[in-house]
């Protein structure tokens, strides 16, 4: 009997991944069906689907799903699920498609068949939807009106930018998923299938693990939450997005590199352990959060680290609205269907020269000025403006790691920085 959390939904893991002579034959099937190309963030879904990330989710949502998720954060039939999951077609290519017929899902970069789809359901997604979803879902206590929110999300907010360029029509129906997209073979050992991180704990006798979300290279804010995990759990799971980002942001092979650095120089290896999943960032601040509880559910982990801005983008939410959210969401009272990872809430981190270590707004008493306020927004700034860091910023190890990385860069992209980045504490 597992000691282990049970994976989200009440019916374990929920894989869509075919492999061996099954997929074969369905590969060889696809081959004659109707193709819909999908975009980077669907097909990061559609693999979280194949190997249970997304459990109990076994293909694209319907329109109750849909709606249900943006407004109640719960999908039709009761279970709690935070952000929309779904695949839009072009009106041209829907015209051609009717309920209950097979297609093939295709990657945008180079047309591999990544999957078949039993499409159940056709419906429209108009400007007024998409706007509507945008709302519910990434507008934060950072913007307090619609009317503010649409000021600046249209360019400044990638998440908003990502669905206001979907197609015209959601196509709804269960997947079957022929292809991890060669994470596991451009990420050997990090990028893990839930079944897989869930056997190493097993194996350490782990019962209680918080999960560490990262998109930015680890730095010493980031180490010293990790510390904090460890003193109360069994272990923590350092579990980076090896998925797309948005410009200026660092490559996933580069932070691969910093974090095991960290391990091997600065944890007990016993316990942690690295992983790396293939999903692109949304940016959904808040909601995103609980995404990241809920798939982190199914990887095993029974704590989330909910820190500062967690998932956030530009000014769009409170600092700490990620980990309030917790406290507001709908707590299904049938078994298996509520969220049962729960946040390991962690104030602003930073290095005090005062304190002589690290801590938190929660420990330490001195002013603005005598922290070093880590944020990996600066940090990517300073590193691509050749700039000095700050001692204590980040360890020599991995800052030697970052500037190689710039150094190495042809282009150079704007970073732009904000109120979370310069020390603005906004509760």
């Amino acid at each position: 009997m597992s000691q282990l959390i049970p994976p989200h939904g009440g019916k374990g893991l929920t894989l869509c991944l075919l492999e061996g002579a099954e997929r074969e034959a369905e590969l060889k099937k696809a081959e004659g069906l109707k193709k819909i190309e999908i975009s980077s963030r669907e097909e990061g879904d559609l693999i979280m689907m194949g190997i249970g990330g997304f459990s109990p989710l076994t293909g694209f949502m319907t329109k109750a799903d849909w709606k249900g998720v943006c407004e109640n954060f719960l999908l039709a039939d009761g279970t709690f699920w935070p952000v929309p999951v779904t695949l839009s077609a072009s009106k041209e290519d829907a015209a051609e498609v009717s309920e209950g017929q097979e297609i093939a899902l295709v990657s945008k970069d180079g047309g591999k068949i990544m999957a078949t789809m039993q499409v159940t359901e056709k419906y429209e997604m108009t400007e007024a939807d998409k706007q509507w979803e945008c709302e519910k879902i990434f507008m934060g206590e950072g913007t307090k009106t619609a009317e503010e929110f649409w000021k600046i999300a249209k360019d400044d907010h990638p998440g908003v930018q990502m669905v206001m360029a979907q197609k015209d029509v959601n196509l709804a129906g269960p997947v079957k998923v022929l292809s991890e997209g060669g994470f596991p073979e451009k990420y050997p050992g990090i990028y893990q299938r839930p079944a897989e991180s869930r056997k190493i704990f097993e194996e350490r006798g782990w019962k209680e693990i918080a999960a560490l979300q990262l998109r930015n290279p680890m730095h010493r804010s980031h180490e010293y939450l990790c510390k904090i995990a460890v003193e109360v759990c069994d272990g923590v799971y350092i579990h980076s997005l090896v998925g797309n980002l948005k410009p200026g942001d660092i490559p996933a092979e580069v932070r691969v590199r910093c974090i095991q650095t960290l391990v091997d120089n600065y944890f007990v290896p016993d316990n942690v352990v690295q992983g790396g999943y293939p999903l692109d960032m949304r940016y959904a601040g808040p909601r995103e959060a609980l995404l990241h509880a809920t798939f982190r559910q199914n990887y095993g982990c029974s704590r989330m680290i909910i820190g500062r801005d967690h998932a956030g983008v530009g000014d769009f939410y409170g600092m700490f609205e990620a980990q309030t959210i917790f406290d507001k969401i709908p707590k299904p009272s049938e078994p298996g269907k509520a969220l049962l990872c729960t946040p390991l809430k962690i104030d602003w981190t930073f290095y005090c020269h005062k304190c002589d270590g690290m801590a938190s707004l929660r420990t330490c008493p001195h002013g603005k000025e005598d922290r070093v306020l880590l944020s990996g927004t600066m940090l990517r700034k300073m590193l691509s403006e050749g700039l000095e860091l700050p001692d204590h910023f980040g360890r020599d190890e991995v800052v030697a790691i970052l500037r190689e990385y710039y150094e190495g860069l042809t282009e150079k992209v704007e970073i732009k920085t904000h109120a979370a980045a310069t020390g603005e504490v906004k509760k």
